[in-house]
């Protein structure tokens, strides 16, 4: 019967989770049909340009019915009208580490249309947490400036995308601090980029040797809306940043972003809301018409108890973390 649906090749996309020893989410899409997935990678424009643009000819499965699979548990939802769904749930005993779940979908004839796995990640009780952005605080992006930032982004691919000098490093000595690599402090990607650039993303951070972490990211777009990609609002970011401090109560938090957008502002109010669950902020100063405020708004927070940072280049940041004692007892970088 399943043969029979108006959609012959449907595609569950399950993006990594997120959760603790009880409760767990995560989030995907249902499409229409089966996207073209990029298996070699080159420095040629028009093949990049041709690969970015078919990140957003995407065909949301509007309203979908999908199942999700947890051990000996199964779970039902309904996706939105762009084929995004969200499943929060609650198990026993979830040990640390990253757990399989599987996501399927449910056609019009009640028979599996079609399936897709994700993971779900159980950080350790470790003492931090991180909460990074993405674009121009890791990957070199030039949000500010439209025509850098299409042209970057259409004429290379995740392996030839930039990062800032020093952030690998800095990233790794964060993942360790006051902990092993065995046991490594959990890192968020929040961003507002859309999850048409789920994969690309992904890429880039193994690629690099980035911090394996969830990513956290905006609502689709379709192709017509690709010129207008990242440039959303920021609530929604705002949102997710504080669903993940309330998921872990007993964690102390690390905000990193820059200030070419509105992270300042998004991490003042997180902070005026749960002061004594931030740590730290490091915002990378990319835009020095912005630097004097930035600052002004930075010593504001130092007021009320959390370590500030504006930086020009992460050999500072990594100085100052060593300084108040974040990485004081991190693994040696060599």
């Amino acid at each position: 019967m399943a043969a029979l649906s108006k959609y012959k090749h449907p595609r569950v996309k399950v993006y990594h989770g997120y959760g603790h020893a009880h409760d767990l989410i995560v989030y995907g899409h249902v499409f229409k049909s089966k996207p073209i997935i990029r298996r070699k990678y080159t420095n040629n424009v028009l093949v990049n340009i041709l690969h970015l643009v078919r990140l957003f000819f995407v065909e949301p499965l509007p309203c979908a019915k999908v199942q999700l699979q947890w051990r000996d548990q199964v779970f039902y939802s309904q996706a939105e009208e762009d084929g995004f769904f969200k499943f929060e749930w609650s198990s026993e005993n979830v040990s640390a580490g990253w757990h399989r779940v599987v996501v399927r979908y449910i056609d019009e004839y009640g028979t599996v249309g079609a399936s897709g796995e994700g993971k779900v990640f159980v950080p350790h009780a470790t003492q931090y947490a991180f909460i990074s952005d993405i674009d121009d605080t890791v990957l070199v992006s030039h949000s500010a400036t439209i025509g850098k930032r299409l042209r970057v982004l259409f004429t290379k691919n995740p392996r030839t995308r930039k990062v800032f000098n020093n952030v690998v490093e800095f990233y790794e000595l964060l993942a360790n601090a006051h902990t092993t690599a065995e046991i490594p402090n959990p890192f968020f990607y929040v961003s507002s980029s859309e999850w048409n650039l789920y994969s690309y993303l992904n890429e880039f951070f193994k690629y690099n040797g980035l911090p394996k972490g969830i990513f956290l990211l905006n609502q689709i777009k379709r192709w017509h809306e690709l010129v207008k990609t990242g440039k959303t609002s920021h609530n929604g970011k705002l949102v997710r940043v504080m669903r993940i401090l309330k998921v872990y109560p007993k964690q102390q938090f690390v905000l990193l972003g820059d200030n070419s957008q509105r992270d300042p502002a998004i991490y003042a109010a997180i902070v005026n809301k749960y002061p004594q669950k931030i740590y730290a902020i490091y915002i990378r100063n990319i835009r020095k018409e912005k630097e004097a405020a930035t600052r002004e708004l930075l010593q504001e927070l130092e007021k009320l108890g959390v370590h500030t940072c504006l930086f020009n280049d992460n050999a500072a940041a990594i100085e100052h973390a060593k300084k108040t004692g974040l990485l004081s007892a991190a693994v040696q970088a060599d």
